[in-house]
Protein backbone atom coordinates (compact mmCIF):
# COMPACT_ATOMS: atom_id res chain seq x y z
CA UNK A 1 0.00 0.00 0.00
CA UNK A 2 1.53 3.57 -1.33
CA UNK A 3 1.47 6.47 1.02
CA UNK A 4 -1.71 8.03 -0.97
CA UNK A 5 -3.74 4.58 -0.23
CA UNK A 6 -2.75 5.03 3.45
CA UNK A 7 -3.88 8.62 3.56
CA UNK A 8 -7.08 8.06 2.18
CA UNK A 9 -8.24 4.55 4.48
CA UNK A 10 -6.81 7.08 7.71
CA UNK A 11 -8.92 10.08 6.47
CA UNK A 12 -11.94 7.68 5.36
CA UNK A 13 -11.71 6.46 8.77
CA UNK A 14 -11.99 10.00 10.26
CA UNK A 15 -14.41 11.27 8.41
CA UNK A 16 -16.89 8.55 7.64
CA UNK A 17 -16.56 6.00 10.60
CA UNK A 18 -17.45 8.59 13.29
CA UNK A 19 -20.40 6.17 14.50
CA UNK A 20 -17.43 3.86 16.33
CA UNK A 21 -15.13 7.18 17.49
CA UNK A 22 -16.43 5.82 20.68
CA UNK A 23 -13.90 8.17 23.58
CA UNK A 24 -17.43 9.97 24.70
CA UNK A 25 -18.02 6.61 26.51
CA UNK A 26 -16.80 6.32 30.30
CA UNK A 27 -16.30 2.26 29.54
CA UNK A 28 -13.78 3.86 26.89
CA UNK A 29 -12.40 6.13 29.22
CA UNK A 30 -9.06 5.87 31.38
CA UNK A 31 -9.95 5.26 35.07
CA UNK A 32 -7.97 7.72 37.14
CA UNK A 33 -7.64 5.41 39.43
CA UNK A 34 -5.60 3.08 37.95
CA UNK A 35 -3.65 5.44 35.64
CA UNK A 36 -0.24 4.42 36.92
CA UNK A 37 -1.64 0.27 36.78
CA UNK A 38 1.44 -0.18 34.97
CA UNK A 39 3.76 1.35 37.97
CA UNK A 40 1.96 0.12 40.98
CA UNK A 41 2.79 -3.62 39.40
CA UNK A 42 6.28 -2.46 38.60
CA UNK A 43 6.61 -2.11 42.28
CA UNK A 44 4.73 -5.26 43.62
CA UNK A 45 2.99 -7.55 42.07
CA UNK A 46 0.65 -7.53 45.05
CA UNK A 47 0.25 -3.77 45.05
CA UNK A 48 -0.73 -4.03 41.79
CA UNK A 49 -3.25 -6.30 42.57
CA UNK A 50 -4.85 -4.35 45.06
CA UNK A 51 -5.23 -1.44 42.75
CA UNK A 52 -6.98 -3.62 40.00
CA UNK A 53 -9.74 -4.65 42.84
CA UNK A 54 -10.08 -1.19 44.06
CA UNK A 55 -12.82 -0.93 40.36
CA UNK A 56 -15.16 -3.69 41.61
CA UNK A 57 -16.11 -1.84 44.44
CA UNK A 58 -17.31 0.75 42.17
CA UNK A 59 -20.01 -1.85 41.03
CA UNK A 60 -20.80 -2.98 44.29
CA UNK A 61 -21.59 0.83 45.02
CA UNK A 62 -23.65 0.82 41.96
CA UNK A 63 -25.33 -2.48 42.29
CA UNK A 64 -28.30 -2.13 44.92
CA UNK A 65 -29.59 0.91 42.85
CA UNK A 66 -30.12 -1.30 40.30
CA UNK A 67 -31.59 -4.60 42.37
CA UNK A 68 -34.22 -2.00 44.02
CA UNK A 69 -35.37 -1.08 40.66
CA UNK A 70 -38.70 -1.35 38.88
CA UNK A 71 -36.79 -2.12 36.07
CA UNK A 72 -35.46 -5.77 37.29
CA UNK A 73 -38.22 -6.70 39.15
CA UNK A 74 -39.95 -6.38 36.07
CA UNK A 75 -37.10 -8.51 34.16
CA UNK A 76 -38.28 -11.12 36.78
CA UNK A 77 -41.79 -10.82 36.72
CA UNK A 78 -42.01 -10.91 32.63
CA UNK A 79 -39.04 -13.82 32.31
CA UNK A 80 -41.10 -16.03 34.88
CA UNK A 81 -44.61 -15.20 33.07
CA UNK A 82 -42.85 -16.27 29.62
CA UNK A 83 -41.74 -19.44 31.04
CA UNK A 84 -44.48 -20.26 32.67
CA UNK A 85 -47.09 -19.52 29.20
CA UNK A 86 -44.46 -22.26 27.19
CA UNK A 87 -42.21 -19.18 26.34
CA UNK A 88 -38.38 -18.66 26.22
CA UNK A 89 -35.96 -16.30 27.24
CA UNK A 90 -32.91 -15.98 25.00
CA UNK A 91 -29.46 -13.93 26.64
CA UNK A 92 -27.91 -12.06 23.44
CA UNK A 93 -24.50 -11.01 23.39
CA UNK A 94 -21.16 -10.23 21.55
CA UNK A 95 -17.24 -10.95 22.38
CA UNK A 96 -17.51 -10.80 26.35
CA UNK A 97 -21.46 -10.52 26.55
CA UNK A 98 -21.90 -13.17 24.16
CA UNK A 99 -19.57 -15.49 26.22
CA UNK A 100 -21.70 -14.51 29.76
CA UNK A 101 -25.17 -14.89 27.36
CA UNK A 102 -23.78 -18.93 27.07
CA UNK A 103 -22.74 -19.38 30.11
CA UNK A 104 -26.00 -17.96 31.94
CA UNK A 105 -27.57 -20.68 29.87
CA UNK A 106 -25.05 -23.39 30.71
CA UNK A 107 -25.15 -22.43 34.57
CA UNK A 108 -29.38 -23.28 34.09
CA UNK A 109 -28.72 -26.66 32.22
CA UNK A 110 -26.47 -27.73 34.98
CA UNK A 111 -28.86 -26.98 37.85
CA UNK A 112 -31.38 -29.07 35.55
CA UNK A 113 -28.84 -31.68 35.07
CA UNK A 114 -27.98 -32.00 38.71
CA UNK A 115 -31.62 -31.88 40.34
CA UNK A 116 -33.98 -33.27 37.85
CA UNK A 117 -34.78 -35.94 39.99
CA UNK A 118 -36.03 -33.69 42.74
CA UNK A 119 -37.63 -31.11 40.79
CA UNK A 120 -38.96 -33.48 37.63
CA UNK A 121 -42.32 -31.32 37.77
CA UNK A 122 -39.69 -28.36 36.32
CA UNK A 123 -38.61 -30.83 33.56
CA UNK A 124 -40.65 -28.61 31.06
CA UNK A 125 -38.09 -25.45 31.67
CA UNK A 126 -35.29 -27.19 31.08
CA UNK A 127 -34.52 -25.51 27.22
CA UNK A 128 -36.18 -22.59 27.58
CA UNK A 129 -33.31 -20.36 28.41
CA UNK A 130 -31.32 -20.08 25.07
CA UNK A 131 -27.77 -17.62 24.24
CA UNK A 132 -27.31 -15.83 21.19
CA UNK A 133 -23.56 -15.51 20.86
CA UNK A 134 -22.51 -12.90 17.47
CA UNK A 135 -20.69 -15.60 15.30
CA UNK A 136 -22.32 -18.44 17.27
CA UNK A 137 -20.83 -20.67 19.60
CA UNK A 138 -17.36 -20.93 17.81
CA UNK A 139 -17.02 -17.14 18.47
CA UNK A 140 -17.09 -18.42 22.30
CA UNK A 141 -13.23 -20.08 21.74
CA UNK A 142 -12.43 -17.83 19.10
CA UNK A 143 -13.23 -13.73 17.94
CA UNK A 144 -14.98 -13.69 14.58
CA UNK A 145 -13.48 -10.90 12.87
CA UNK A 146 -16.09 -7.40 12.13
CA UNK A 147 -19.06 -9.01 12.84
CA UNK A 148 -20.16 -7.51 15.52
CA UNK A 149 -20.24 -4.19 12.99
CA UNK A 150 -23.56 -6.09 11.60
CA UNK A 151 -26.71 -5.46 12.58
CA UNK A 152 -28.28 -7.80 9.80
CA UNK A 153 -26.18 -10.84 11.71
CA UNK A 154 -27.88 -10.07 15.02
CA UNK A 155 -31.34 -10.03 13.22
CA UNK A 156 -30.12 -13.28 11.23
CA UNK A 157 -29.71 -15.07 14.63
CA UNK A 158 -32.87 -14.43 16.04
CA UNK A 159 -34.84 -15.89 12.75
CA UNK A 160 -32.65 -18.82 13.06
CA UNK A 161 -33.45 -19.71 17.05
CA UNK A 162 -36.90 -18.41 15.82
CA UNK A 163 -37.85 -15.99 19.02
CA UNK A 164 -41.33 -15.13 19.33
CA UNK A 165 -44.37 -13.00 20.26
CA UNK A 166 -44.36 -15.02 23.87
CA UNK A 167 -40.38 -14.81 24.34
CA UNK A 168 -38.61 -12.66 26.30
CA UNK A 169 -34.78 -11.17 24.76
CA UNK A 170 -32.14 -10.31 27.31
CA UNK A 171 -29.85 -7.95 24.89
CA UNK A 172 -26.00 -7.48 26.89
CA UNK A 173 -23.97 -4.76 25.19
CA UNK A 174 -21.43 -3.34 27.75
CA UNK A 175 -20.81 -0.15 25.81
CA UNK A 176 -24.62 0.07 24.65
CA UNK A 177 -23.67 0.49 20.88
CA UNK A 178 -22.89 -3.01 19.42
CA UNK A 179 -24.49 -3.35 16.16
CA UNK A 180 -24.96 -6.95 16.23
CA UNK A 181 -26.71 -7.25 19.49
CA UNK A 182 -29.06 -3.71 18.50
CA UNK A 183 -29.77 -6.37 15.42
CA UNK A 184 -31.41 -9.01 17.60
CA UNK A 185 -33.02 -6.25 19.85
CA UNK A 186 -34.52 -4.86 16.30
CA UNK A 187 -35.58 -8.24 15.25
CA UNK A 188 -36.76 -9.48 18.48
CA UNK A 189 -39.27 -6.26 18.63
CA UNK A 190 -40.40 -7.31 15.17
CA UNK A 191 -41.68 -10.36 16.41
CA UNK A 192 -43.35 -9.30 19.49
CA UNK A 193 -41.20 -10.21 21.85
CA UNK A 194 -40.48 -8.45 25.13
CA UNK A 195 -37.41 -7.27 25.33
CA UNK A 196 -34.82 -6.21 27.86
CA UNK A 197 -31.43 -4.07 27.05
CA UNK A 198 -28.48 -4.49 29.25
CA UNK A 199 -25.90 -1.72 28.68
CA UNK A 200 -23.03 0.08 31.52
CA UNK A 201 -22.78 3.35 30.12
CA UNK A 202 -25.65 6.19 30.66
CA UNK A 203 -28.25 6.62 28.73
CA UNK A 204 -28.05 10.37 28.15
CA UNK A 205 -24.74 9.96 26.55
CA UNK A 206 -25.56 7.05 24.34
CA UNK A 207 -28.53 8.63 23.13
CA UNK A 208 -26.95 11.79 22.49
CA UNK A 209 -24.47 10.87 20.32
CA UNK A 210 -25.27 7.29 18.74
CA UNK A 211 -28.18 6.70 16.57
CA UNK A 212 -28.60 3.36 16.48
CA UNK A 213 -28.56 3.84 20.11
CA UNK A 214 -30.58 6.28 20.86
CA UNK A 215 -33.57 4.02 18.86
CA UNK A 216 -33.21 1.25 21.61
CA UNK A 217 -33.19 3.30 24.41
CA UNK A 218 -36.04 5.38 23.13
CA UNK A 219 -38.20 2.34 22.12
CA UNK A 220 -41.25 2.22 24.73
CA UNK A 221 -41.28 -1.69 24.00
CA UNK A 222 -37.84 -1.80 25.38
CA UNK A 223 -37.05 -1.77 29.04
CA UNK A 224 -33.47 -0.38 29.62
CA UNK A 225 -31.79 -1.31 32.55
CA UNK A 226 -28.75 0.88 32.77
CA UNK A 227 -25.80 -0.38 34.85
CA UNK A 228 -23.63 2.17 34.56
CA UNK A 229 -20.77 2.09 37.31
CA UNK A 230 -18.04 4.59 35.68
CA UNK A 231 -14.52 3.34 33.58
CA UNK A 232 -13.12 -0.43 33.46
CA UNK A 233 -10.02 -0.97 35.82
CA UNK A 234 -7.88 -1.35 32.21
CA UNK A 235 -9.07 1.30 29.55
CA UNK A 236 -11.89 -0.13 27.27
CA UNK A 237 -11.72 -3.52 28.82
CA UNK A 238 -15.13 -4.47 29.59
CA UNK A 239 -14.31 -7.91 30.32
CA UNK A 240 -14.07 -7.03 33.63
CA UNK A 241 -16.32 -4.73 35.94
CA UNK A 242 -18.63 -4.28 32.71
CA UNK A 243 -19.01 -7.61 31.91
CA UNK A 244 -18.85 -8.39 36.11
CA UNK A 245 -21.69 -5.81 36.50
CA UNK A 246 -23.88 -7.42 34.18
CA UNK A 247 -23.18 -11.37 35.14
CA UNK A 248 -24.28 -10.02 38.81
CA UNK A 249 -27.74 -8.47 37.71
CA UNK A 250 -28.48 -10.91 34.53
CA UNK A 251 -27.59 -13.97 36.75
CA UNK A 252 -29.77 -12.86 39.77
CA UNK A 253 -32.73 -12.26 37.77
CA UNK A 254 -32.47 -16.17 36.36
CA UNK A 255 -31.81 -16.87 40.25
CA UNK A 256 -34.62 -14.81 41.50
CA UNK A 257 -36.80 -16.60 38.07
CA UNK A 258 -35.81 -20.07 39.15
CA UNK A 259 -37.20 -19.20 42.48
CA UNK A 260 -40.17 -18.07 41.19
CA UNK A 261 -40.99 -21.76 39.13
CA UNK A 262 -40.18 -23.55 42.03
CA UNK A 263 -42.30 -21.24 44.08
CA UNK A 264 -45.38 -21.95 41.17
CA UNK A 265 -45.16 -25.83 40.67
CA UNK A 266 -44.99 -26.75 44.23
CA UNK A 267 -42.15 -29.13 44.28
CA UNK A 268 -40.96 -28.61 47.80
CA UNK A 269 -41.88 -28.64 50.84
CA UNK A 270 -42.83 -25.68 52.60
CA UNK A 271 -39.69 -25.69 55.46
CA UNK A 272 -37.46 -26.87 52.33
CA UNK A 273 -38.18 -23.95 50.41
CA UNK A 274 -37.71 -21.90 53.16
CA UNK A 275 -34.26 -22.59 53.77
CA UNK A 276 -33.89 -22.81 49.94
CA UNK A 277 -35.61 -20.11 48.62
CA UNK A 278 -35.06 -17.43 51.27
CA UNK A 279 -34.57 -13.72 49.16
CA UNK A 280 -31.29 -13.47 48.72
CA UNK A 281 -29.19 -9.76 49.25
CA UNK A 282 -27.26 -9.87 46.35
CA UNK A 283 -25.25 -6.53 46.79
CA UNK A 284 -24.31 -8.12 50.35
CA UNK A 285 -23.61 -11.00 48.99
CA UNK A 286 -21.30 -9.23 46.15
CA UNK A 287 -19.64 -7.04 48.79
CA UNK A 288 -18.51 -10.45 50.81
CA UNK A 289 -17.02 -11.86 47.87
CA UNK A 290 -15.09 -8.61 46.76
CA UNK A 291 -13.86 -8.66 51.11
CA UNK A 292 -13.03 -12.52 50.50
CA UNK A 293 -10.92 -11.35 47.46
CA UNK A 294 -9.12 -8.60 48.96
CA UNK A 295 -8.25 -10.25 52.12
CA UNK A 296 -4.25 -10.77 52.07
CA UNK A 297 -4.13 -14.06 51.90
CA UNK A 298 -6.03 -14.05 48.55
CA UNK A 299 -4.22 -11.23 47.34
CA UNK A 300 -0.75 -13.29 48.60
CA UNK A 301 -1.95 -16.40 46.26
CA UNK A 302 -2.99 -14.64 43.53
CA UNK A 303 0.27 -12.64 43.15
CA UNK A 304 2.33 -15.86 43.46
CA UNK A 305 0.38 -17.10 40.81
CA UNK A 306 0.92 -14.30 38.26
CA UNK A 307 4.45 -13.92 38.63
CA UNK A 308 4.61 -17.87 37.85
CA UNK A 309 2.86 -17.72 34.52
CA UNK A 310 4.32 -14.42 33.55
CA UNK A 311 8.13 -16.25 34.20
CA UNK A 312 6.64 -18.73 31.89
CA UNK A 313 5.47 -16.63 29.36
CA UNK A 314 8.55 -14.39 29.44
CA UNK A 315 10.85 -17.73 28.97
CA UNK A 316 8.73 -18.51 26.13
CA UNK A 317 6.61 -21.38 27.20
CA UNK A 318 3.02 -22.30 27.56
CA UNK A 319 0.59 -22.94 30.45
CA UNK A 320 -2.37 -25.42 29.55
CA UNK A 321 -4.97 -25.41 32.06
CA UNK A 322 -7.10 -28.54 33.29
CA UNK A 323 -10.61 -27.65 34.25
CA UNK A 324 -13.75 -29.84 34.77
CA UNK A 325 -17.34 -27.65 36.33
CA UNK A 326 -15.62 -24.41 35.63
CA UNK A 327 -14.52 -25.25 32.02
CA UNK A 328 -16.40 -22.27 30.56
CA UNK A 329 -15.46 -19.91 33.02
CA UNK A 330 -11.84 -20.33 32.45
CA UNK A 331 -12.20 -21.08 28.67
CA UNK A 332 -14.19 -17.47 28.50
CA UNK A 333 -10.98 -15.84 30.46
CA UNK A 334 -8.60 -17.22 28.04
CA UNK A 335 -10.43 -16.60 25.08
CA UNK A 336 -10.41 -13.05 25.20
CA UNK A 337 -6.76 -12.80 26.14
CA UNK A 338 -5.66 -13.22 22.38
CA UNK A 339 -7.56 -10.20 20.85
CA UNK A 340 -7.24 -8.01 24.21
CA UNK A 341 -3.33 -8.43 24.39
CA UNK A 342 -2.72 -9.71 20.75
CA UNK A 343 -1.58 -12.97 21.70
CA UNK A 344 -1.90 -15.68 19.18
CA UNK A 345 -5.26 -17.25 19.56
CA UNK A 346 -6.35 -20.85 19.93
CA UNK A 347 -4.94 -22.87 17.16
CA UNK A 348 -7.28 -25.75 15.59
CA UNK A 349 -5.38 -29.02 15.49
CA UNK A 350 -5.10 -29.14 11.56
CA UNK A 351 -3.59 -25.63 11.84
CA UNK A 352 0.48 -26.25 11.38
CA UNK A 353 1.33 -23.03 10.41
CA UNK A 354 -0.39 -20.62 13.08
CA UNK A 355 1.96 -20.22 16.18
CA UNK A 356 0.20 -21.92 19.45
CA UNK A 357 -1.72 -20.23 21.73
CA UNK A 358 0.40 -18.88 25.11
CA UNK A 359 -2.57 -20.60 27.11
CA UNK A 360 -5.31 -22.80 26.65
CA UNK A 361 -7.79 -25.08 28.60
CA UNK A 362 -8.37 -28.90 28.24
CA UNK A 363 -10.78 -31.44 30.26
CA UNK A 364 -9.08 -34.37 31.58
CA UNK A 365 -12.06 -36.34 31.68
CA UNK A 366 -13.85 -36.03 27.86
CA UNK A 367 -13.11 -36.25 24.55
CA UNK A 368 -12.94 -32.84 22.85
CA UNK A 369 -17.00 -33.34 21.32
CA UNK A 370 -18.23 -34.86 25.03
CA UNK A 371 -16.41 -32.04 26.48
CA UNK A 372 -18.08 -29.17 23.95
CA UNK A 373 -21.65 -30.91 24.75
CA UNK A 374 -20.99 -31.20 28.37
CA UNK A 375 -19.68 -27.80 29.12
CA UNK A 376 -22.74 -25.78 26.89
CA UNK A 377 -25.05 -28.60 28.12
CA UNK A 378 -25.96 -29.27 25.13
CA UNK A 379 -25.03 -29.83 21.12
CA UNK A 380 -22.97 -26.35 20.22
CA UNK A 381 -24.80 -24.07 18.14
CA UNK A 382 -22.57 -22.76 15.43
CA UNK A 383 -22.99 -20.81 12.03
CA UNK A 384 -23.32 -22.55 8.51
CA UNK A 385 -23.65 -19.38 6.38
CA UNK A 386 -22.44 -19.92 3.05
CA UNK A 387 -21.65 -16.99 0.16
CA UNK A 388 -25.27 -16.02 -0.69
CA UNK A 389 -26.31 -16.05 2.25
CA UNK A 390 -23.81 -13.29 3.43
CA UNK A 391 -24.31 -11.69 0.36
CA UNK A 392 -28.84 -11.53 1.13
CA UNK A 393 -27.32 -9.79 4.58
CA UNK A 394 -25.62 -7.40 2.49
CA UNK A 395 -21.91 -8.17 4.06
CA UNK A 396 -18.70 -6.58 2.88
CA UNK A 397 -18.10 -8.70 -0.78
CA UNK A 398 -14.48 -9.51 1.46
CA UNK A 399 -16.88 -11.70 3.56
CA UNK A 400 -18.87 -12.58 1.26
CA UNK A 401 -16.28 -13.92 -1.03
CA UNK A 402 -14.21 -15.77 1.31
CA UNK A 403 -16.77 -16.74 4.61
CA UNK A 404 -15.21 -17.71 7.42
CA UNK A 405 -15.83 -21.15 8.53
CA UNK A 406 -17.68 -21.01 11.82
CA UNK A 407 -19.25 -24.57 11.59
CA UNK A 408 -19.55 -27.50 14.50
CA UNK A 409 -16.62 -29.73 12.53
CA UNK A 410 -14.42 -26.75 12.87
CA UNK A 411 -15.48 -25.74 16.59
CA UNK A 412 -14.32 -29.05 17.46
CA UNK A 413 -10.85 -29.06 15.95
CA UNK A 414 -10.21 -27.17 18.94
CA UNK A 415 -8.92 -29.99 20.94
CA UNK A 416 -10.20 -29.01 24.71
CA UNK A 417 -10.96 -33.07 25.34
CA UNK A 418 -8.13 -35.15 27.19
CA UNK A 419 -6.85 -36.52 23.60
CA UNK A 420 -3.09 -35.74 23.45
CA UNK A 421 -1.76 -32.48 22.41
CA UNK A 422 2.03 -32.21 21.59
CA UNK A 423 1.91 -28.56 21.02
CA UNK A 424 1.33 -27.80 24.60
CA UNK A 425 4.56 -29.41 25.81
CA UNK A 426 7.04 -28.75 22.88
CA UNK A 427 8.39 -25.76 24.16
CA UNK A 428 9.91 -25.36 27.35
CA UNK A 429 9.32 -24.53 29.51
CA UNK A 430 5.63 -25.97 29.50
CA UNK A 431 3.21 -26.49 32.86
CA UNK A 432 -0.14 -27.92 32.98
CA UNK A 433 -2.30 -26.11 35.73
CA UNK A 434 -5.12 -27.80 37.66
CA UNK A 435 -7.35 -24.88 38.37
CA UNK A 436 -10.23 -26.49 41.01
CA UNK A 437 -12.93 -24.19 42.80
CA UNK A 438 -15.46 -25.22 45.32
CA UNK A 439 -16.94 -28.47 45.87
CA UNK A 440 -14.30 -29.92 42.98
CA UNK A 441 -11.72 -28.84 46.61
CA UNK A 442 -14.08 -31.63 48.52
CA UNK A 443 -12.20 -34.88 46.91
CA UNK A 444 -8.88 -33.95 48.25
CA UNK A 445 -5.83 -34.59 47.21
CA UNK A 446 -6.52 -38.19 45.96
CA UNK A 447 -9.62 -37.53 44.24
CA UNK A 448 -11.39 -38.06 40.76
CA UNK A 449 -9.79 -34.71 39.87
CA UNK A 450 -6.79 -34.91 40.99
CA UNK A 451 -6.42 -38.35 39.70
CA UNK A 452 -7.14 -37.07 36.15
CA UNK A 453 -5.19 -34.58 36.42
CA UNK A 454 -2.08 -36.35 36.75
CA UNK A 455 -2.87 -38.82 34.24
CA UNK A 456 -3.37 -36.14 31.82
CA UNK A 457 -0.26 -33.93 32.78
CA UNK A 458 2.54 -36.43 32.59
CA UNK A 459 4.07 -35.09 29.50
CA UNK A 460 4.44 -31.57 31.25
CA UNK A 461 7.41 -30.54 32.03
CA UNK A 462 5.90 -29.33 35.36
CA UNK A 463 2.49 -29.56 37.33
CA UNK A 464 0.83 -26.57 39.01
CA UNK A 465 -2.70 -26.34 41.32
CA UNK A 466 -4.56 -23.28 41.53
CA UNK A 467 -7.14 -23.78 44.13
CA UNK A 468 -10.14 -21.11 44.38
CA UNK A 469 -11.98 -21.59 47.71
CA UNK A 470 -9.63 -23.62 49.47
CA UNK A 471 -8.95 -22.10 53.14
CA UNK A 472 -7.09 -24.88 54.75
CA UNK A 473 -4.44 -25.75 51.97
CA UNK A 474 -0.70 -25.83 52.64
CA UNK A 475 -0.76 -24.47 48.45
CA UNK A 476 0.81 -21.28 47.85
CA UNK A 477 -1.23 -20.78 45.01
CA UNK A 478 -4.61 -21.42 47.30
CA UNK A 479 -7.04 -18.67 46.95
CA UNK A 480 -9.69 -19.01 50.16
CA UNK A 481 -13.29 -17.70 49.33
CA UNK A 482 -16.48 -18.67 50.57
CA UNK A 483 -19.21 -17.16 48.19
CA UNK A 484 -22.93 -17.07 49.44
CA UNK A 485 -24.74 -20.22 48.13
CA UNK A 486 -27.32 -19.93 45.48
CA UNK A 487 -29.28 -22.51 43.44
CA UNK A 488 -27.28 -21.41 39.97
CA UNK A 489 -23.97 -20.87 41.61
CA UNK A 490 -23.86 -17.04 40.59
CA UNK A 491 -21.19 -16.15 43.33
CA UNK A 492 -19.15 -19.33 42.72
CA UNK A 493 -18.78 -18.61 38.86
CA UNK A 494 -18.12 -14.82 39.43
CA UNK A 495 -15.25 -15.86 41.76
CA UNK A 496 -13.80 -17.89 39.16
CA UNK A 497 -14.59 -14.78 36.93
CA UNK A 498 -12.60 -12.05 38.82
CA UNK A 499 -10.05 -14.56 39.75
CA UNK A 500 -9.06 -15.30 36.15
CA UNK A 501 -9.66 -12.00 35.40
CA UNK A 502 -7.43 -10.39 37.97
CA UNK A 503 -4.70 -13.20 37.14
CA UNK A 504 -4.98 -12.69 33.22
CA UNK A 505 -4.71 -8.71 33.51
CA UNK A 506 -1.88 -8.63 36.30
CA UNK A 507 0.17 -11.22 33.84
CA UNK A 508 0.08 -8.92 30.70
CA UNK A 509 1.17 -5.79 32.79
CA UNK A 510 3.87 -7.64 34.32
CA UNK A 511 4.95 -8.50 30.65
CA UNK A 512 4.58 -4.65 29.66
CA UNK A 513 1.25 -5.18 27.21
CA UNK A 514 -0.20 -2.10 29.55
CA UNK A 515 1.25 1.14 29.18
CA UNK A 516 -0.54 3.62 31.92
CA UNK A 517 -4.08 1.48 32.28
CA UNK A 518 -4.05 1.11 28.63
CA UNK A 519 -4.16 -1.89 26.34
CA UNK A 520 -1.19 -1.24 24.33
CA UNK A 521 -1.49 -4.28 22.61
CA UNK A 522 -4.77 -4.74 21.20
CA UNK A 523 -5.76 -6.88 18.36
CA UNK A 524 -7.42 -4.34 15.90
CA UNK A 525 -10.44 -7.18 14.81
CA UNK A 526 -13.08 -4.34 14.44
CA UNK A 527 -13.60 -0.19 13.90
CA UNK A 528 -14.16 -0.25 18.29
CA UNK A 529 -10.51 -1.29 18.42
CA UNK A 530 -9.24 0.82 15.87
CA UNK A 531 -10.80 3.91 17.56
CA UNK A 532 -9.61 2.61 20.80
CA UNK A 533 -6.09 2.19 19.91
CA UNK A 534 -6.16 6.02 18.32
CA UNK A 535 -7.28 7.41 21.65
CA UNK A 536 -4.33 5.34 23.16
CA UNK A 537 -1.94 6.69 20.71
CA UNK A 538 -3.28 10.09 21.32
CA UNK A 539 -3.27 10.18 24.81
CA UNK A 540 0.11 8.48 25.64
CA UNK A 541 1.84 10.19 22.14
CA UNK A 542 0.65 13.18 23.20
CA UNK A 543 -0.73 13.92 19.76
CA UNK A 544 -4.28 14.95 18.37
CA UNK A 545 -6.74 12.18 17.40
CA UNK A 546 -6.60 13.40 13.64
CA UNK A 547 -2.50 12.67 13.65
CA UNK A 548 -3.03 9.74 15.87
CA UNK A 549 -4.89 7.95 13.28
CA UNK A 550 -2.91 8.41 10.44
CA UNK A 551 0.08 7.48 12.28
CA UNK A 552 -1.65 4.02 13.90
CA UNK A 553 -2.60 3.14 9.38
CA UNK A 554 0.54 4.57 8.53
CA UNK A 555 1.86 1.61 10.82
CA UNK A 556 -0.71 -1.22 9.98
CA UNK A 557 0.53 -0.62 6.60
CA UNK A 558 3.99 -1.60 7.40
CA UNK A 559 3.52 -4.36 9.42
CA UNK A 560 5.57 -6.55 7.80
CA UNK A 561 8.61 -5.01 9.72
CA UNK A 562 7.19 -5.75 12.89
CA UNK A 563 4.33 -8.13 13.22
CA UNK A 564 5.96 -10.77 15.00
CA UNK A 565 7.57 -8.78 17.88
CA UNK A 566 5.31 -5.93 18.39
CA UNK A 567 1.80 -4.33 18.35
CA UNK A 568 0.81 -1.37 15.76
CA UNK A 569 0.18 0.54 18.63
CA UNK A 570 3.26 -0.21 20.61
CA UNK A 571 5.23 0.66 16.84
CA UNK A 572 3.19 3.79 16.19
CA UNK A 573 4.07 5.31 19.87
CA UNK A 574 7.98 4.58 19.24
CA UNK A 575 7.67 6.21 15.66
CA UNK A 576 5.93 9.37 17.34
CA UNK A 577 8.28 9.73 20.39
CA UNK A 578 11.09 9.04 17.53
CA UNK A 579 9.85 11.78 15.10
CA UNK A 580 9.72 13.90 18.33
CA UNK A 581 12.90 13.74 19.73
CA UNK A 582 14.22 14.52 16.33
CA UNK A 583 12.25 17.76 16.07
Amino acid sequence: MDRKEVIAEAQHFLENEKQFHLGFLPTEQSNPKTRNLDQKFAKSTAEGIKNLQTIDRDVALAAAGIFASDEFARMVEVGTRALINGGKIIFSGCGATGRLSILLEAMWLKWFVNCECEFSALAPYKYRIKSIMTGGDYALIRSVENYEDYNVFGRQQVREIEIEANDVLIAISEGGETSSVLGTIDEALDRGADVFFLFNNPCEILAQHLKRSRLAINDHRVTVIELYSGPMAVAGSTRMQATTFEMLVAGAALEDILSQLIAATGTMTEKKEQQLARHIDYVEAFGRLLDDLEASAAVEAMSTYTDFEADIYRNCGRITYFADNYLLDILTDTTERAPTFSLPPFRKCDDAVAPPSWAFVKNPFLSTPATWETTLGRLPRCLKWHNNDYRALGADERICANPPKLDTEELYKFIIGNEPDASRVEAKPNSAVMVAAFAELADGPRGRFENAFMAGSKTFASQMRLLIGAADNDSAMAIPVSPVKTRLELFEHLAVKLVLNTISTATMVKLGRISGNWMSWVELTNKKLVDRSIRLISELGGVSYEEACHALFAALAERDKYAATISPVQYTLAKLKRIHIST
